[in-house]
Parts: structure tokens; sequence; C-alpha cells
């Protein structure tokens, strides 16, 4: 039989896609991939936002590697490109664990109201010190309008990747207990009285002995902060390049032996009241 007797047989169409109609067909689906960017940049704006921590400036709350949401609803989320912030359903509360924006050039750091001419990029520390408060560091222990925070020494110790060894305590902000690190190497730090200016906050590291934060930027403007830290939903010990993710092989360590399933949704938040 021929071919062109088999191309014909009865109920059998062979018929091929013409350029237009695949181009007709891309510009029908546009709107579709247009709305759902819109809502994806909408969520990320105005409800919340991943974000990994690279660093050991909030140990032992925060590993290197945690990916936390980030809830933009909170505090009320900025309107991009205007100065504009919506309101939110709650105020910041000392204790809080929140990401905020910095100004960067190279290893100096800013806070973005102060070199609104760099680019800024998001940390993550815990809030301290409110507008109109007076604070102050004396043998490593924080004061609030000379009122101290608590620290409790918890018996524990902590290894970081480095294997360097800290003393846990237990810290005391306001209604917020949370824990912190004690560095035995490293004298206790002092700071002398600083007033928060109105519309600003100040912010400390748990790892308090090897945390680089307000002490050395200093207040940072409300506008400023992206929302307090909620769930944290993945948590792996890899802080190689993204683009050694397209080997399989990297995926394949990673979960096996590096990924810290246990912390999976855990909320970042205090400690519960002590019973």
């Amino acid at each position: 039989m021929s071919r062109e007797l088999r191309a014909r047989r009865p109920g059998v169409e062979v018929r091929r896609e013409r350029p237009e109609e695949s181009k007709r067909g891309f510009v029908e689906d546009l709107p579709t991939l247009i709305v759902a960017v819109a809502i994806a940049l909408a969520i990320r704006t105005f409800v919340f936002q991943s974000f990994y921590v690279p660093s050991d400036s909030m140990f032992p709350t925060l590993l290197i590697g945690d990916h936390v949401f980030v809830s933009k609803l909170a505090y009320g989320p900025r309107v991009p490109f205007t100065g504009l912030q919506l309101p939110g359903y709650r105020v910041p509360r000392r204790g809080d664990v929140v990401v905020f924006q910095l100004a960067r050039d190279g290893r100096r750091i800013y806070p973005p109201d102060q070199r609104r001419d760099l680019p800024t990029e998001a940390f993550i520390k815990r809030l301290v010190a409110l507008p109109g408060e007076t604070i102050e560091l004396r043998q490593g222990v924080v004061y609030v309008d000379g009122v101290p925070a608590p620290q409790v020494a918890t018996g524990e110790t902590f290894r970081d990747p480095s294997g360097r060894v800290f003393d846990v305590l237990e810290e005391t902000l306001g209604s917020c207990r949370h824990r912190l690190l004690d560095d035995p190497r490293i004298p206790p730090a002092e700071m002398p009285p600083h007033k928060i200016e109105e519309g600003r906050l100040f912010f400390l590291g748990d790892n308090r002995d090897n945390s680089y934060d307000s002490r050395g930027w200093g207040s940072v403007k409300l506008n400023s902060i992206e929302g307090p830290a909620g769930l944290l939903y993945w948590s792996w010990e890899w802080t190689g390049s993204w683009i050694s993710l397209l080997n399989p092989l990297t995926w394949i360590d990673n979960l096996g032996s590096r990924t810290r399933w246990s912390r999976m949704g855990e909320r970042v938040r205090c400690l519960p009241p002590k019973s």
C-alpha cells in the first residue's frame, strides 16, 4: 500500500498546527498569566513573604538555613513606589522577631532613611526598644527606661557549626520570654543610655555577643519594617550556591542528611509562660 493511501485512511486526519494558530493560543492565554503574576505579587507585597536566615546572629531562636514566612498584614503593608503604609491589625511589640530593610554599602550598613542612594536588603532581629524609650546595656543585661530585662541561666549549652559552645540563657523582655546565647569568651556587653527617637525601633540579635545590630547601625524607622516572623516552613543545614541545586545529588544529600525536618511547622514566637 502506498504512503498516500495510508495517509488517507477513513477516520484519520493528519493536520499540522499553523504558526498563526500557535500565536493566537499564546495571546489568548496571556491575560491568565498576567492575572496569576499580579496575584502572586499582591500576596508577596501585602500579605506575606518568605525570608531566608543567612547568619548566626539569631541563634538559638533561628538557625542558618531556616526559611520563615513574614506577615505583611501585621504591622501594615507598604504600598510600592509610594510613602504610604496601610494600617495593620497590631503594633510592633517588644520581643517580636522582625524582618526589616537596611541599606548596605559593601560591609557598611545604614538605616535606609540615612542612605537613600544605596540598595537595601532584609535583616532579621529581635525588637527590644520602642519609640521614646531609653535603652542601655549593663554587664550584658538590657535596661529599658531603667528597668532590667531579667536573664536566667538554663544550664544548657549550644554548639554552633564552627564548634563554639555557648551558654543558653532565658531573657524576659516585657511579656516576652525567649532564649539567647552568652559567649563565655567575650566580656559582657556594655552600652550607654540611648533614647529612641519617635517613629523608630531598636533591635538586638539573640546571639547577643556575635550580632551586628542596632548597637552598630542605630535605630530603624517604622516604614522600613516588613513584619514579624511567623511560620518556619523549611530548614536545612546547607549554605551552597543555588546553582548547585541543579545537581540531583545535592538534593539527595540535603534531604537525606541536612534537612531539619523537626523544625518545620514551628512558629517563631515567645516561649509559653511558666506554670
